[in-house]
């Protein structure tokens, strides 16, 4: 079936058809959701979580086939930890990340290339990829000694990439480094940023060698809307809410959150308010706004931090026309947009991915 028999269809002609192949296809399949998709979509995943948690579910799952309402590397992750053992289906090919976008394994191997004219970087720098990057770069640190980090484990996996080397080169996103590194008490001039656009990151020597923690140009688009006079301006309206951000957000904007914390620490934080608690949340606006309908019977207002809509708009490309399309074709016996690591890839890479695993366990 093609996809220009779905696009033309109505949310609700899709609703019917995903619930029904949902019914056919039985325990067969398993929807996941990632806390930044849009609700009509969301609302059909059967587990739902951060990156990792669904991927980790998929690997839990007896399911044939893993259809991940999320974005390509995170579709590869479930991937990686399934063994190539299910099929794990992106729903939109488009769904990508910016993010991960920023850092890709020519410029990661530059950059290696570049440090060793300063230093040993396969003796001094241990490699630490955010979960929020390719496969193959994933790959890059399990062959070079390294290890994939979450936003919920950062600090235990920089503790671990201390112990071991006295540097570390982390990607793709530098607010993510910056702001875990800052709370292990590594001073800002000790965290250095590498701008891939400039030759040898646009550092000196003498930089190179003094940083601790060497930080990819890379952020989030969406957590980049979020800016310290927003939280000024509701402090002034509101003496006694609280703030919790994500660490994707600047360190300005980390500094002057009451809160810090993944999406699974976010949602845990605001569920444990009181009556009359009154929120102020950075980070992206689905989750904000499912949080907010979730908690408002319970007397707790949740605020999204900015003023104006910023969402993860490669996230949004999966609709559920897309949805449908892919579950109307399992039914019909195809599997479409299938997502396969090759082995060379995917060894290496699940090799970090365990590590990982293994350190904050």
């Amino acid at each position: 079936m093609k996809l220009d028999q779905f696009s033309l269809l109505d949310d609700s002609s899709c609703d019917a058809r995903i619930v029904a192949a949902k019914a056919l296809l039985g325990k067969r399949l398993a929807i996941l959701g990632h806390h930044y998709q849009r609700n009509e979509v969301f609302k059909h995943a059967d587990y739902s979580g951060d990156s990792l948690k669904l991927s980790q579910q998929a690997a839990n799952s007896d399911a044939e086939f893993i259809v991940f309402c999320g974005v390509h590397f995170m579709a590869e992750v479930a991937d990686i930890l399934t063994f190539g053992e299910r099929k794990v289906i992106l729903p939109d090919l488009a769904a990508g990340c910016s993010m991960a976008d920023m850092a890709n394994l020519v410029k990661v191997r530059k950059c290696w290339d570049e440090l060793s004219q300063v230093i040993d970087p396969d003796q001094t720098v241990t490699p630490v990829t955010y979960i929020n990057s390719a496969a193959d770069l994933k790959a890059f640190c399990g062959n070079h000694g390294g290890i994939v980090c979450t936003s919920s484990n950062a600090k235990a996996v920089l503790e671990w990439s201390f112990s071991r080397r006295e540097k570390v080169l982390f990607f793709p996103d530098q607010h993510l480094g910056r702001n875990t590194g800052f709370r292990m008490g590594i001073p800002l001039e000790q965290m250095v940023t590498w701008d891939f656009m400039k030759p040898r990151g646009g550092l000196t020597e003498e930089q190179i060698r003094n940083a601790r923690i060497i930080l990819w140009k890379g952020f989030c688009s969406v957590h980049q809307m979020f800016q310290p006079a927003h939280i000024d301006n509701f402090r002034k309206a509101n003496p006694n809410g609280k703030v919790i951000s994500h660490p994707e957000n600047a360190w300005e904007v980390c500094q002057k959150s009451d809160f810090v914390g993944s999406t699974e620490y976010i949602l845990r934080t605001v569920r444990a308010s009181q009556p009359g608690d009154h929120w102020l949340v950075g980070t992206e606006l689905n989750l904000v706004n499912r949080l907010a309908d979730e908690m408002k019977p319970k007397g707790v207002t949740v605020q999204f931090m900015s003023p104006t809509v910023c969402m993860c708009s490669t996230m949004f490309r999966t609709d559920p026309q897309h949805l449908a399309w892919c579950l109307d074709n399992l039914v019909a016996g195809q599997v479409v947009n299938q997502i396969k690591v090759p082995p060379n890839i995917a060894d290496p890479a699940r090799k970090a991915l365990d590590l990982m695993l293994e350190v904050v366990d």
